[in-house]
């Protein structure tokens, strides 16, 4: 996924309290620093700030990050030498999804038969809907032009 240009994640979306690896190939990389570090942290007040040195590659530099808890994921590069890639003073921001509690089960929390069920039901549903639209496309050009025939039995061709 490439959220902006010189900086890909290895995932669709960013969800708090998961991992992700992201890859920097923007102006540091492309000035040949030796070394790049990360510096990031989450929401407006970029709580939990940390600094990671990130690993060289024919890529560009890459770094795997636990995000935390947030609205935003807030980072910046430097080179170690005062030289930062900070967005032009506007750092990079992106949002961070919430986890989906409702698909999670903790291990001390019994599973409820009903939301089991619920999923069961959903998934069966989403199924007939998917073959009824799967009919509607597939048949309905042919009704509509007259080349639909049903196939007639063996007893109704002799």
């Amino acid at each position: 996924m490439e959220l902006t240009k010189n900086i890909f994640f290895n995932t669709d979306k960013l969800v708090e309290n998961s991992k992700v690896k992201i890859s920097y190939t923007g102006k540091l990389f492309q000035e040949v620093a030796e070394k790049v570090s990360i510096h990031y942290g989450f929401g407006l007040n970029w709580d939990n700030i940390n600094d990671i040195e990130m690993e060289k590659t024919d890529l560009g530099f890459q770094a795997e990050i636990e995000l935390g808890e947030g609205d935003t994921f807030n980072f910046c590069f430097n080179d170690g030498n005062g030289n930062w890639d900070n967005n032009d003073g506007q750092n990079y921001i992106f949002p961070l999804e919430k986890v989906q509690k409702e698909l999670l089960v903790l291990e001390d929390e019994p599973v409820s038969l009903g939301s089991a069920r619920k999923l069961r039901r959903s998934y069966l549903w989403s199924k007939k809907v998917r073959l009824a639209v799967y009919k509607i496309i597939t048949y309905l050009p042919k009704i509509i032009s007259g080349n639909y025939k049903r196939k007639l039995s063996n007893n109704e061709n002799n």
